[in-house]
């Protein structure tokens, strides 16, 4: 009773103590963005026992994104629509295959040779890590072409006129890039050793030699079934479950599945919108000729934006811009172009006249007081090829014929400003010091200029036309009306068509990046990795999202998702694909069972058969099996390629349709045979997935989109 009565007095404060325990569950839940509080906080994936940790994850992310950068810079036209919602997924596929490389390798006791690492740290220049330290090292003014000459400066700094200071953080650079480069080389060499146990035996390299030399002269006839009568051909629901049972193999999954129901919505600029866009280009004009050249700040906060370019008449655009720039008088303004997309209008500038590059001699010196003595040296007649032999080769650095941009396509590239500029040119042929202090002088000299070319100044203004928002709310307003109407996935989709809405029927799983435009190709709805995120995560059988948005200003969209049914083992035979599918595979058996029976009196002959089809008779006079003259279904290569020379007419089903055959005889060609080549044939046939042989049949568990909300 004592003990009772003790737990009694003390209840508030257990309530108390509960209370905060249940509140630190519930925020930590909430920090912890959905992961299980009593699972591992940082697995973004699991495969067998190998684990991705987020860090991990997230440095791989970073350094995809950088790739794609540098990728969007040397080839802007080819990565401009590169969608980054992709990323994700890109970055959790290379972890996983690493990892499970480089546990295959370390098992295995693979080493890498130093060789080897020379020739992809310094003698191949695609080393994606080594071309951005010389990147780096060429933006912090150290003049560097290769890798080679990039390792010279990095690790001997003095003799560059660099100190041990300048170059640690690159040292620090290369020693990473180098320790990731020996894992790397590591796996590579696994791969290979994996890939050299994949090999023909001797009945299989002959195998496929007399597959390839053995011929046969067939004549034949096909009649395709082409599309089907459903009311002729019906299928019921146990003949759909019996094939599906047959085939159940085919339809196992990797990861928790969902198929979906999704609704996209694209919004296009109304014909208000496109009125109000034509009496905006009117305004900018005006301004344009009224204001010199300025525009208010009503046009500009109606999206109309101004750009000053000052371009060599070789760098404009062929085209009405550079038709009107290069011919109009000083201040002119025209409307360029009017249409569906928006407007531009161009307002003429000065012309100017101005030297578009020079070749400069360079020196650095070490100190500020020996790039003195190395600049009155210069002057007094050493030439700068014959500077490392008076002073110290490692305090001194010359870059003769150093050619210096001064405008791109893209316009006046500021790399010497103005002043420096006149200094060079008011030096008389003399060298002067452009920079100067403790860490030592850059010293330079004109050599030579280019011939001056015309610079066109002139000022576009620009409006993209995209729908208001008013028009954005009225297509909102529409769409949420179907969504209050229809809560459930069922009445989704069943009225949504009604509605004017086009659903579209999807298998969502953890890897899926994002919604797809296209079936099999790479291309996703905007921002729609939200929507696949709901589904996976928040979204149970039978719901209906909220509406996600797409804000591109120009091409908004609205997005609508309803789950249908999950599963993690087998696709199920409700799966719409899976449905179709294996229609499509009972009509044709039937079908073919129909047209063998009708067309087996007529088959007498190929001919006579092809005409009761009607169709053409054909011949295959040198058939082989895999290697055949317009036959393609497998299952009628194999009865051919089986059936002797007997000139017996058959009449067999197939896949795609029915066909008739007759081998008249069979032949061998004079091929020699050669160890190698059927042993690279078999390879290539058997194809392996050398990353599927090391995982086996370890399971993937993908936590992604419990980390990440989406793009």
């Amino acid at each position: 009773m004592a003990t009772l009565e003790k737990i009694r007095s003390k209840s508030v404060f257990l309530i108390i103590v509960i209370g905060v325990a249940l509140l630190a569950f519930i925020v930590g839940d909430a920090l912890t963005n959905s992961q299980n509080i009593f699972g591992e906080r940082t697995t973004i994936a699991k495969v067998g026992s190998t684990k991705i940790d987020f860090t991990e994850y997230q440095r791989k992310r970073e350094e995809l994104n950088n790739q794609l950068e540098e990728a969007r810079r040397q080839n802007p036209a080819q990565f401009a629509n590169f969608d980054t919602q992709v990323l994700a997924e890109m970055a959790l596929d290379q972890l996983i295959q690493e990892k499970l490389v480089d546990a295959a390798a370390e098992k295995a006791g693979i080493q890498s040779s130093g060789n080897l690492l020379r020739y992809y740290m310094i003698e191949n220049p695609q080393n994606q890590q080594v071309m951005d330290i010389v990147r780096q090292l060429n933006g912090n003014g150290l003049s560097v072409q290769t890798p080679q000459q990039a390792y010279e400066v990095i690790f001997n700094p003095k003799r560059n006129g660099l100190t041990d200071a300048q170059m640690e953080p690159f040292q620090k650079m290369w020693l990473n890039a180098e320790k990731q480069m020996k894992d790397n080389l590591k796996g590579m060499i696994y791969q290979r050793v994996l890939a050299g146990t994949v090999k023909a035996n001797d009945l299989d390299k002959k195998a496929l030699y007399n597959d390839y030399v053995t011929t046969a002269n067939v004549d034949y006839a096909f009649l395709p079934f082409g599309n089907l009568d459903a009311k002729e051909y019906p299928v019921s629901n146990d003949e759909l479950k019996k094939a599906y049972s047959e085939k159940k193999g085919l339809f196992a999954v990797e990861e928790k599945t969902k198929d979906v129901s999704f609704i996209n919505v694209s919004i296009s600029a109304s014909a208000a919108d496109r009125a109000h866009a034509r009496e905006l280009a009117q305004q900018t004009v005006s301004a344009l000729r009224d204001s010199a050249g300025q525009l208010s700040k009503q046009i500009k906060k109606e999206g109309v934006g101004m750009t000053h370019r000052a371009l060599r008449a070789a760098d404009i655009p062929a085209g009405p811009i550079k038709d009107f720039v290069t011919s109009a008088p000083k201040d002119s303004v025209k409307l360029i172009s009017e249409n569906i997309q928006g407007f531009t209008a161009v307002r003429v500038g000065n012309r100017t006249v101005a030297v578009d590059s020079i070749q400069l001699n360079l020196v650095s010196a070490a100190s500020e007081a020996l790039g003195n003595k190395v600049l009155a040296a210069l002057n007094g007649g050493l030439s700068a090829d014959s500077i490392t032999a008076r002073f110290p080769l490692d305090s001194v650095a010359p870059q003769l014929d150093q050619w210096i941009t001064l405008y791109t396509q893209d316009g006046p590239t500021n790399a010497l400003p103005d002043e420096t500029l006149d200094s060079l040119r008011n030096a008389g042929g003399r060298y002067v010091a452009l920079q100067s202090g403790p860490q030592g002088m850059l010293i330079a000299k004109i050599v030579k200029e280019n011939a001056p070319v015309t610079v066109y100044e002139y000022d576009e203004a620009e409006y993209l036309l995209g729908p208001s928002i008013k028009t954005v709310n009225d297509e909102r307003a529409k769409l949420e009306k179907l969504l209050l109407e229809n809560k459930t996935t069922a009445d989704f989709v069943k009225n949504a068509e009604k509605a004017g809405y086009n659903p579209q029927q999807f298998s969502f799983t953890q890897s899926t990046p994002a919604v797809p435009r296209m079936m099999g190709m790479n291309s996703y709805y905007p921002d729609s990795r939200q929507v696949v995120r709901w589904a996976m995560i928040d979204g149970e059988d039978g719901e209906v999202s909220h509406i996600y948005e797409s804000k591109n200003a120009l091409s908004p969209a609205l997005y609508v998702v309803a789950v249908e049914r999950t599963y993690d083992d087998y696709v199920p035979v409700g799966n719409p694909s899976v449905k179709d599918m294996l229609t499509q595979q009972v009509r044709a058996d039937k079908a073919g069972d129909k047209l063998v029976k009708k067309f087996s009196k007529n088959a007498q002959s190929v001919q006579s058969a092809a005409q009761a089809m009607g169709v053409a008779p054909q011949n295959a006079s040198t058939f082989r099996f895999g290697g055949n003259s317009g036959i393609y279904d497998p299952t009628v290569m194999g009865k051919i390629a089986g059936t002797k020379a007997d000139k017996k007419v058959n009449i067999v089903k197939g896949q795609d349709g029915v066909y008739v055959y007759q081998v008249n005889g069979n032949g061998k060609e004079n091929f020699p045979f050669t160890d190698q080549m059927y042993g690279q044939q078999y390879y290539q046939l058997v194809n392996p997935n050398l990353i599927e042989m090391v995982r086996g049949d370890k399971k993937l568990k993908n936590n992604i989109y419990k980390f990440e909300a989406g793009d």
